[in-house]
C-alpha cells in the first residue's frame, strides 16, 4: 500500500524546506490516492513539470514508492506548463499540484528509470 497523498506531499514540502527551496500546495487533491504533479519554477519564466510515472515503472520490491517522470526533457515556458496542468485537472479532478521555486531546478523527486 502506498503512502497517502496528503502525507507524501507534506513530507515532500518539508524536504524542500530543509534544502532551502520554497514550496507550496497549489491545489489539494484526494487525500488518499490523488495523483501528484510537481511544478518547479525556475524563476526565469520557465518551469519543469513532473508527473506520476506509469505503473509499469514500479518495482515489486518497492511498491510503496512514488516515482515521477519529467513531462519534457527541457524546461518549458510557464504558460505551457500551466496549460498542461489545466488539462490534467480536467482529466483528474482528484489530482494535487505542488509548486516549488528553485533557479537550479532541484526537484528532490525519485525519477522512474528510463
Amino acid at each position: 500500500m502506498r503512502l497517502k497523498s496528503n502525507i507524501w506531499v507534506a513530507a515532500y514540502l518539508r524536504r524542500c524546506q530543509t534544502e532551502g527551496v520554497f514550496g507550496a500546495v497549489r491545489r489539494r487533491g484526494a487525500e488518499e490516492a490523488g495523483a501528484v504533479f510537481v511544478k518547479v519554477a525556475l524563476l526565469d519564466g520557465n518551469a519543469m513539470l513532473y508527473a506520476p510515472a506509469p505503473q509499469s515503472s514500479y518495482d515489486d520490491d518497492r511498491p510503496v514508492d512514488r516515482f515521477f517522470v519529467p513531462v519534457a526533457p527541457q524546461p518549458l515556458p510557464e504558460q505551457t506548463v500551466e496549460e498542461r496542468l489545466t488539462k490534467e485537472i480536467r482529466f483528474d479532478p482528484d489530482a494535487w499540484i505542488v509548486e516549488t521555486e528553485d533557479r537550479a531546478g532541484r526537484h528532490f523527486l525519485e525519477l522512474a528509470k528510463a
